[in-house]
């Protein structure tokens, strides 16, 4: 994400000395490397910006919040947790109203738990 902001910059800096996009694509290239945006994008980002676009960030998206393992859902799943062990993914992911691959990133990642028997325990 980083990466193709600085790129965005780099190609409204190339419109402001009026380059075309043929010639942004090579300086970008030679920049960026393999991380260079591909030249459908340059040549997107280089009309929006010559048509008089300001903003070099990108439009918010539709879709579900990257904040779906927020930390009030670890705290919710950490609670439940601390009153029954042998709760299940899916049944905390029925009763917290949370995806089951959420609460189990949850449990995996955030709380650094597994799964040994019929219990969840803390990794070693």
């Amino acid at each position: 994400m980083q990466r193709s902001l600085e790129q965005r910059m780099a190609i409204r800096f190339c419109v402001k000395l009026e380059k075309s996009a043929a010639e942004t694509i090579p300086m970008l290239k030679k920049a960026f490397g393999v991380d260079c945006l591909s030249d459908r994008q340059i040549f997107r980002w280089h009309k929006a910006f010559a048509e008089g676009r300001k903003d070099v960030n990108g439009k918010n998206r539709a879709g579900r919040p990257s904040t779906s393992s927020s930390d009030d859902n670890v705290k919710r799943v950490r609670d439940l947790l601390n009153t029954d062990r042998r709760l299940s993914v899916r049944l905390i992911s029925e009763t917290l109203d949370i995806t089951k691959t959420i609460v189990h990133e949850i449990v995996s990642e955030s709380l650094g738990m597994k799964k040994v028997c019929a219990k969840l325990v803390q990794k070693c």
